[in-house]
């Protein structure tokens, strides 16, 4: 019986080393923390976004870094694969919007539950509080790994380690020292779908201000590099949300080269710049003898207003019916391009994933299997593989893991 072990106790080590063992593998999982699955029980705000009902183009479509890397895993285990491997552990899921799935209990401990139950039906034995100081190997080949008091023997390793990202769970990178000393590359490593520092001062001031349905776009040196729809919050520093965070994926590189990054929102999507200007209209003509400032209620949340009085220009005790038509155009342009300017992101503490890894040209995209050490395999985050919010990342985990155990 071949003897195969897994370091890290995430979703991808978990599954791995259960399907490994199911296929008849003695299989012994290492986790350093006290427990398994401890950045697991973070996402998706403890909810756990498990991953998004969509077909093998839909997850390849939603990867951000080397998304064709993925083809024959989200082929040979699909997000329904997923799905119906959580309803045999006995947890039952929903779809909600987007086509995210969650638990229907809405507790990531419940994932992390049907994982330990595949762990346990397989017999996988599991180490906890159990650092891995090096993999050992011999002419070129993986003999066992280095626990300090000793070293297990194995003919296997999977390391699936995770990235930098949330490092209070245990992901210090470990996982890319042992694959550079067994001759891999690591890419650059930089934090993604991470909330953004901003420059200008009013983000404090809109603090825990919500915005729902409006558009973001990201430029870099004045080129477009992303375009997105959908909600954001302001910060004590800066933004985040959903829609910030998907943004993030494409300008951290940037970011790290300190090239002038910019969001631009159009707080009013739904209206062109003809229709927006008959609102305004109407509006004013609404408010036609009150002072600028108390003339926007309609139209914007009340804790945004100042804000975009001040910017605008247009003096706030000026009445409506004395704005000049070029002072409507100013304010037309400024909803439609509330411009801020990104100085940087929130770092790894913030960041849901890590952008970089291992390098793809160096993995059997088919077996996850190393090209440079014969019986050493990788999956999860580690990879230099990342996807937007909504659960992909999380199949990139479990699609990934399905072939480093099965192929172990």
């Amino acid at each position: 019986m071949k003897k195969i072990i897994v370091i890290g106790g995430g979703p991808a080590g978990m599954f791995s080393a259960g399907i490994a063992a199911k296929r008849g593998c003695s299989v012994t999982l290492i986790e350093k923390n006290e427990k398994l699955g401890k950045k697991l029980f973070l996402t998706g705000k403890g909810r756990c976004n498990v991953t998004n009902n969509t077909d093998p183009e839909g997850l390849i479509a939603h990867t951000v870094s080397n998304p064709y890397f993925m083809y024959s895993a989200f082929y040979s285990f699909t997000a329904q694969d997923t799905m119906g491997f959580f309803e045999e552990m006995g947890i039952p899921l929903k779809t909600e919007r987007g086509d995210r799935v969650f638990p229907v209990s809405d507790r990531s401990s419940d994932i992390i539950k049907g994982l330990k139950k595949f762990l346990d039906t397989n017999n996988v034995r599991v180490l906890l509080n159990t650092k891995v100081q090096g993999i050992v190997t011999e002419n070129g080949k993986i003999t066992g790994v280095d626990i300090g008091r000793k070293k297990l023997p194995c003919d296997g390793v999977i390391v699936a380690t995770g990235g930098l990202s949330y490092p209070t769970t245990g992901s210090d990178g470990d996982g890319y020292k042992f694959a550079q000393k067994n001759g891999h590359n690591v890419t650059r490593l930089l934090p993604s779908l991470v909330p953004l520092r901003i420059k200008e001062k009013c983000c404090k001031e809109l603090m825990g201000l919500s915005l729902k349905n409006v558009e973001a776009r990201f430029y870099t040196d004045e080129k477009n590099v992303y375009r997105g729809f959908g909600e954001m919050m302001f910060t004590h520093f800066g933004v985040t949300g959903p829609l910030i965070l998907s943004g993030s994926a494409y300008i951290t590189e940037a970011l790290a080269q300190k090239k002038k990054t910019e969001l631009v929102i159009d707080l009013k999507p739904a209206l062109d710049e003809k229709e927006l200007n008959s609102r305004l209209l109407k509006d004013f003509e609404k408010y036609a003898n009150k002072a600028f400032k108390n003339a926007l209620d309609d139209l914007l949340p009340q804790k945004l207003i100042p804000v975009i009085v001040r910017s605008s220009g247009i003096d706030e005790n000026k009445k409506v019916n004395s704005i000049t038509k070029q002072e409507r155009h100013t304010l037309l342009e400024l909803l439609k391009n509330f411009r801020l300017s990104v100085t940087d992101t929130a770092g790894f503490n913030e960041a849901v994933i890590t952008r970089g890894g291992i390098c793809v040209d160096e993995i059997d995209p088919s077996t996850m299997r190393s090209k440079k050490t014969e019986n050493l395999f990788f999956c999860g985050e580690i990879i230099d593989v990342d996807a937007f919010t909504g659960g992909f990342n999380l199949q990139i985990a479990f699609s990934t893991a399905y072939l480093a155990g099965t192929n172990v």
